[in-house]
Protein backbone atom coordinates (compact mmCIF):
# COMPACT_ATOMS: atom_id res chain seq x y z
CA UNK A 1 0.00 0.00 0.00
CA UNK A 2 1.28 3.53 -1.08
CA UNK A 3 0.25 6.39 1.52
CA UNK A 4 1.21 9.76 0.02
CA UNK A 5 2.88 12.70 2.47
CA UNK A 6 2.95 16.33 2.40
CA UNK A 7 5.68 18.05 4.78
CA UNK A 8 4.05 21.00 5.91
CA UNK A 9 7.16 22.12 7.51
CA UNK A 10 10.67 22.00 6.69
CA UNK A 11 11.08 20.50 10.31
CA UNK A 12 8.26 18.04 9.76
CA UNK A 13 9.74 14.51 9.79
CA UNK A 14 8.62 11.34 7.43
CA UNK A 15 7.76 8.41 9.32
CA UNK A 16 8.54 4.98 9.18
CA UNK A 17 8.30 1.55 10.70
CA UNK A 18 11.68 1.17 13.40
CA UNK A 19 11.34 -2.46 12.86
CA UNK A 20 10.59 -4.84 9.67
CA UNK A 21 7.31 -6.81 12.03
CA UNK A 22 6.53 -2.96 13.75
CA UNK A 23 2.36 -3.13 13.73
CA UNK A 24 3.16 0.65 13.61
CA UNK A 25 4.63 3.52 12.72
CA UNK A 26 6.03 6.53 14.69
CA UNK A 27 5.00 9.99 14.58
CA UNK A 28 6.95 12.83 15.62
CA UNK A 29 6.27 16.18 17.34
CA UNK A 30 6.87 19.41 15.62
CA UNK A 31 7.53 22.09 17.42
CA UNK A 32 8.22 25.90 16.02
CA UNK A 33 6.77 29.30 16.97
CA UNK A 34 6.12 29.65 13.33
CA UNK A 35 3.81 26.68 13.33
CA UNK A 36 1.65 26.80 16.58
CA UNK A 37 -0.21 24.35 18.36
CA UNK A 38 -2.12 24.20 21.64
CA UNK A 39 1.24 24.75 23.83
CA UNK A 40 3.35 26.43 25.61
CA UNK A 41 6.81 26.78 24.93
CA UNK A 42 9.67 25.56 27.71
CA UNK A 43 12.53 28.65 27.40
CA UNK A 44 13.45 27.17 24.44
CA UNK A 45 11.94 27.82 20.40
CA UNK A 46 12.20 23.60 20.04
CA UNK A 47 10.51 22.29 23.26
CA UNK A 48 7.25 22.38 24.94
CA UNK A 49 6.04 22.39 28.92
CA UNK A 50 3.10 19.90 29.57
CA UNK A 51 2.56 20.36 33.05
CA UNK A 52 0.92 17.71 35.54
CA UNK A 53 -2.61 16.71 33.98
CA UNK A 54 -2.37 18.61 30.81
CA UNK A 55 -3.81 17.91 27.37
CA UNK A 56 -2.35 19.57 24.42
CA UNK A 57 -2.73 19.24 20.74
CA UNK A 58 0.55 18.67 19.04
CA UNK A 59 0.76 19.11 15.04
CA UNK A 60 3.54 17.00 13.40
CA UNK A 61 3.64 19.15 10.12
CA UNK A 62 2.66 16.46 8.16
CA UNK A 63 -0.58 15.94 6.34
CA UNK A 64 -1.65 12.08 4.22
CA UNK A 65 -3.34 10.82 2.17
CA UNK A 66 -5.48 7.43 3.14
CA UNK A 67 -6.43 5.27 0.67
CA UNK A 68 -10.16 4.73 -0.04
CA UNK A 69 -11.17 1.78 2.63
CA UNK A 70 -8.45 2.67 5.36
CA UNK A 71 -8.30 4.55 8.12
CA UNK A 72 -5.55 5.48 10.31
CA UNK A 73 -5.68 4.68 13.96
CA UNK A 74 -3.26 7.06 16.11
CA UNK A 75 -2.34 5.21 19.26
CA UNK A 76 0.05 5.48 22.15
CA UNK A 77 3.48 4.92 22.45
CA UNK A 78 4.07 2.13 25.06
CA UNK A 79 7.40 3.44 25.91
CA UNK A 80 6.32 7.40 26.59
CA UNK A 81 3.30 5.95 28.48
CA UNK A 82 5.19 3.16 30.89
CA UNK A 83 8.35 5.95 31.65
CA UNK A 84 6.32 8.98 31.23
CA UNK A 85 3.18 8.58 31.14
CA UNK A 86 2.21 10.38 28.09
CA UNK A 87 -0.78 9.17 26.34
CA UNK A 88 -3.11 9.57 23.55
CA UNK A 89 -6.35 10.86 24.83
CA UNK A 90 -8.40 10.05 21.88
CA UNK A 91 -7.07 6.40 21.43
CA UNK A 92 -6.95 5.37 18.90
CA UNK A 93 -7.30 8.57 17.27
CA UNK A 94 -9.11 8.06 13.57
CA UNK A 95 -7.50 10.12 10.59
CA UNK A 96 -10.35 9.21 7.90
CA UNK A 97 -9.33 8.68 4.23
CA UNK A 98 -10.76 11.93 3.00
CA UNK A 99 -9.34 14.14 5.85
CA UNK A 100 -6.34 16.10 4.28
CA UNK A 101 -5.35 18.42 6.66
CA UNK A 102 -2.45 18.32 9.08
CA UNK A 103 -2.28 14.91 11.42
CA UNK A 104 -2.49 16.10 14.83
CA UNK A 105 -1.86 14.07 18.10
CA UNK A 106 -4.03 14.65 21.89
CA UNK A 107 -1.31 14.18 24.15
CA UNK A 108 -1.92 13.93 27.69
CA UNK A 109 0.89 14.30 30.43
CA UNK A 110 -0.62 11.77 32.98
CA UNK A 111 2.03 12.35 35.68
CA UNK A 112 2.71 14.31 38.59
CA UNK A 113 5.33 16.19 37.24
CA UNK A 114 6.51 18.56 34.29
CA UNK A 115 6.76 16.97 30.75
CA UNK A 116 9.25 18.43 28.12
CA UNK A 117 8.60 17.29 24.47
CA UNK A 118 11.07 18.27 22.27
CA UNK A 119 10.60 18.86 18.28
CA UNK A 120 11.19 15.22 16.56
CA UNK A 121 10.52 13.64 19.79
CA UNK A 122 8.33 10.75 18.69
CA UNK A 123 5.09 11.41 20.49
CA UNK A 124 2.82 8.41 19.18
CA UNK A 125 2.74 5.98 17.38
CA UNK A 126 0.06 5.13 14.23
CA UNK A 127 -1.12 1.98 12.24
CA UNK A 128 -3.64 1.90 8.82
CA UNK A 129 -5.80 -0.39 9.21
CA UNK A 130 -8.93 -1.70 7.07
CA UNK A 131 -12.03 -0.40 7.02
CA UNK A 132 -15.75 -1.45 5.97
CA UNK A 133 -18.77 1.17 5.80
CA UNK A 134 -21.88 -0.46 7.04
CA UNK A 135 -25.28 -0.11 5.99
CA UNK A 136 -28.53 0.40 8.54
CA UNK A 137 -31.47 -0.89 8.36
CA UNK A 138 -34.07 0.05 11.02
CA UNK A 139 -36.17 -2.56 12.38
CA UNK A 140 -38.37 -3.31 15.19
CA UNK A 141 -37.21 -6.27 17.12
CA UNK A 142 -33.56 -7.74 17.57
CA UNK A 143 -32.34 -11.49 17.67
CA UNK A 144 -32.13 -12.47 21.34
CA UNK A 145 -28.69 -13.39 22.54
CA UNK A 146 -27.39 -14.58 25.92
CA UNK A 147 -26.42 -11.25 27.10
CA UNK A 148 -29.64 -9.31 25.86
CA UNK A 149 -29.19 -5.61 26.59
CA UNK A 150 -26.42 -6.57 29.90
CA UNK A 151 -24.23 -3.68 29.52
CA UNK A 152 -21.42 -2.10 31.31
CA UNK A 153 -19.95 -5.08 33.49
CA UNK A 154 -22.84 -7.22 33.32
CA UNK A 155 -20.60 -10.37 31.76
CA UNK A 156 -18.67 -10.03 35.22
CA UNK A 157 -14.68 -9.31 36.08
Amino acid sequence: MNVKIKKLHEKAIIPEYQTKGSAGFDLHALVDPSHPGSFELANSDDTILLKAGQTVVLKTGLAMAIPEGYEMQIRPRSGLAAKYGATVVNSPGTVDSDYRGEIMVILKNGRSKRLYVKNGDRIAQAVVKRVEQATFEVVDDLDDTERGSGGFGSTGK
